[in-house]
């Protein structure tokens, strides 16, 4: 984070200085008071079972410059700043939206069922080939991690991609209210959340809040095989991506390597595009399509592009290769589970040779299509 002031952190959040200098520096911003560092400000957060406000006494203590505040201490320490606000959650949300408008590089906002922190990591591993790109870290994508990852924005950077999730309706829109993409991608429309929102379609219409936040003038990247979102039609620029003929953004030549990847060809409508995708499954495809569209967007030659999808590396538990010897790899795709990507998951193992096990755990949230989710995964 750049150095702001209490002043411009004031008019940021609409708070009320209650004690302080407006000209004293702040160098970060931290909810966590177990690891705050000299200079940052502490912003406590309320959760079911916790009150972050009671830890502003050790968080001062520990160096923090100050705090936001909607409970305000009983005891203000000598020389640090308090300021009051009505929600430090929506406090945070104004922080990083504020701060985000300080930038006017490219931002990348991706959301979708199934599939977000593969294209989020796909599109910054291409673009970090040309640009200094930051990133959500993992998949901290919900109200928290989106403005950390925000305010994690400095002046050495060139290019954004900020993967944002959602369980209910009215999410994205938050989360894009901060983001303010100039890009907007959406993966696909699943069954993950079907238990809170109902149907396929009300699923459609909150991911589809990404676009109330999009530029006029921004581009939006979407599945090109997935039926509902062939529904969708924007004002903003639209590139379809996927294996059908309709595509702006074709997908052919697919070869299946097993465990060792895929390769395929991904034709636009300026540049053809040798990919070769270091981890397994088909549907990775998808991502570097997403990718390549994007870096053609943004000014990228076709080597930084080709170069940036073979550089790619999976996040955390998701198509992890882990080899102990030449004849014994596990797959590691257990951070998350959904008919869809579990499906993806089997179908990577079944193409792979040798003697095969899989270790399957629940899928969750699918309200009344839990039973027949997991019968069509067993079959």
């Amino acid at each position: 984070m750049e150095a702001i002031t209490v002043k411009e952190l004031l008019a940021a959040v609409h708070g009320e200085l209650l004690q302080g200098d407006e000209t004293a520096k702040i160098l970060g911003v931290n909810t966590d008071s177990r690891t705050v560092k000299a200079g940052e400000v502490f912003v406590p957060l309320v959760g079911e079972r916790f009150d972050g406000h009671d830890y502003i006494e050790k968080a001062i203590s520990a160096g923090a410059e100050g705090c936001l505040c909607a409970r305000v201490p009983e005891t203000l320490l000598p020389g640090k700043f308090y300021i009051k606000v009505p929600d430090t959650l929506l406090a945070l949300k104004d922080l990083a939206a504020w701060y985000r408008a300080q930038f006017s590089i490219p931002f990348v906002q991706v959301t979708g069922s199934v599939g977000k922190t593969t294209t989020k990591e796909m599109i910054a591993s291409v673009l970090g080939v040309k640009f200094h790109t930051l990133k959500t870290a993992a998949n901290y994508n919900n109200e928290i991690g989106t403005p950390q990852t925000l305010l994690g924005l400095s002046r050495a950077h060139q290019a954004a991609v900020i993967e944002t999730g959602m369980d209910r309706a009215g999410q994205i829109r938050y989360l894009g209210e901060m983001v303010k993409p100039d890009i907007a991608v959406i993966t696909n429309v699943g069954d993950m959340h079907i238990e809170y929102l109902g149907s396929r379609e009300n699923i459609l219409k909150a991911k589809c809040e990404i676009f109330e936040n999009l530029k006029k003038d921004g581009l939006a990247v979407l599945n090109g095989d997935d039926k509902l979102l062939n529904t969708v039609s924007l004002p903003q620029k639209t590139l379809r991506c996927g294996l059908s003929e309709h595509c702006d953004v074709r997908v052919s030549e697919v070869e299946d390597l097993g465990i060792d990847g895929i390769r395929c060809v991904v034709t636009t409508a300026k540049e053809r595009y040798a990919l070769s995708i270091p981890v397994p499954g088909k549907h990775m495809v998808y991502s570097a399509a997403m990718a390549a569209a994007i870096g053609e967007y943004l000014g990228e030659t076709k080597e930084e592009i080709e170069r940036g999808v073979a550089a790619y590396e999976p996040a955390g538990s998701r198509m992890h290769v882990i080899t102990f010897s030449e004849n014994r790899r596990l797959l590691d795709d257990c951070y998350n589970a959904g008919p869809q990507s579990m499906a993806a998951s089997l179908r990577v193992l079944g193409a792979s040779g040798g003697k095969k096990a899989a270790v399957i755990g629940d899928m969750a949230e699918l309200g009344e299509l839990t039973e027949r989710a997991h019968k069509e995964i067993g079959e």
